[in-house]
């Protein structure tokens, strides 16, 4: 007995080792298992990739940063601007001529109602073609002009009120820009259709001293026209009188509007000037011997003043009949509302004629024009011609 005692000890020890390592490897087992099964879980929480350690939760700016860098800013591209020679005419292709053509009847009325047959053109003398779609509506582009030297100094607020009520009666579609001359030429007004922009742009106006009129012009035909298909128009208040302290002569402004094929509209003053020496000179000249004796300098000053005028006013005329414009000379400034008003209607109611030249060749030269109409009582305005393009 002692001897089965003693062989079962063992037997049994062995029975208690075995069951121990039994439980210890399932112990073993669940824990690995949830050791992966948790280590699998955190892994689908977060981006892939060696780490050490717990990770930091994300902020706003780490979030951006892992982005990447930002997209570009959108820029708009400036459309590229149609490229045309220096004297190029304004052409809705390559060969066509645009005319702008002013009709009134023996009367002076305008003239509304006419249709292609009714007109004729001629260049060099010799007639041409009209297109299919000769008549077209063309917008304007108005550089409206004023004359701030001493002459019109005084009357500056009849020149703001008469614009104000000019841009009213164009159409919609039409621009206008404010230049003011007197010692220096100064832009305060680039292309717009806003009259809210136009009345600020009036108010700055201020008197000067001399008139770079000359200067003016030219510097207005050069910078102030681009390339377009719109007609195009200067109106100007002024006498015309170039005080000479500028760089550019009559001609070579003359030559400039014609290049632009520019139309120039000038509302002169010299009659207002005219009638103002002509009465004083009449006071002084009125006086004895000694009197006149005695003012002399100022009797001669006068009569300079007016053989100034009278010269000015020719090349007023000069310039607005070579350009298809129109000369104004109202009697007061209280016309200057009048005069505008119909300064716009001749805008609003011009024919654009269009027509392909005969002479096809590129040489730059000027080449006059001229337009009738079928009624022979009806007189057709136009610029006197035009520069045709230089290969």
């Amino acid at each position: 007995m002692a001897r089965q005692d003693q062989s079962s000890k063992p037997a049994s020890a062995s029975v208690k080792l075995s069951l121990t390592s039994a439980l210890i490897a399932v112990t073993l087992f669940g824990l690995t298992s949830a050791q992966q099964l948790t280590g699998q879980t955190r892994s689908d929480k977060r981006p892939t990739g060696s780490s050490q350690g717990a990770q930091p939760k994300p902020t706003p700016s780490s979030r951006l940063s892992s982005m990447g860098e930002p997209p570009p800013a959108l820029i708009l591209k400036k459309k590229k601007e149609l490229e045309v020679k220096p004297g190029d005419v304004i052409s809705v292709n390559t060969s066509e001529v645009m005319l702008p053509v002013t009709v009134r009847d023996s009367s002076g009325r305008l003239v509304s109602d006419l249709t292609r047959r009714d007109f004729r053109v001629f260049e060099e003398g010799r007639e041409q073609p009209l297109s299919d779609l000769a008549l077209r509506q063309v917008p304007v582009d108005v550089v409206l002009m004023v004359d701030a030297s001493s002459s019109v100094t005084g009357n500056l607020e009849d020149f703001r009120r008469a614009v104000e009520g000019f841009v009213t009666r164009l159409a919609p579609e039409d621009r206008f820009s404010l230049i003011k001359f007197d010692d220096r030429v100064e832009l305060l007004q680039d292309w717009t259709q806003s009259k809210f922009q136009l009345r600020r742009a009036l108010n700055r106006i201020q008197a000067g001293m001399f008139t770079r009129f000359n200067d003016a012009l030219l510097l207005a035909a050069r910078d102030q026209f681009a390339p377009s298909r719109s007609r195009r128009a200067v109106i100007i208040l002024t006498d015309g009188i170039d005080s000479g302290r500028g760089t550019t002569t009559f001609e070579a402004a003359l030559q400039g509007l014609l290049r632009t094929q520019v139309a120039v509209y000038v509302v002169s003053n010299t009659a207002i000037e005219r009638a103002a020496k002509k009465t004083e000179l009449d006071e002084l000249t009125r006086g004895t011997d000694s009197e006149q004796r005695f003012n002399q300098i100022r009797i001669d000053d006068l009569r300079e003043g007016l053989r100034v005028i009278d010269f000015s006013e020719e090349r007023l005329s000069q310039l607005t009949t070579a350009t298809g414009g129109r000369l104004y000379k109202p009697a007061s400034f209280d016309e200057l509302d009048a005069t505008y008003t119909e300064v716009a209607d001749e805008l609003r109611r011009q024919y654009s004629l269009y027509y392909t030249p005969l002479n096809r060749e590129r040489d730059g030269s000027f080449r006059r024009v001229s337009v009738e109409t079928a009624t022979p009582a009806y007189h057709a305005t136009t610029r006197t011609g035009y520069y045709a393009p230089r290969d």
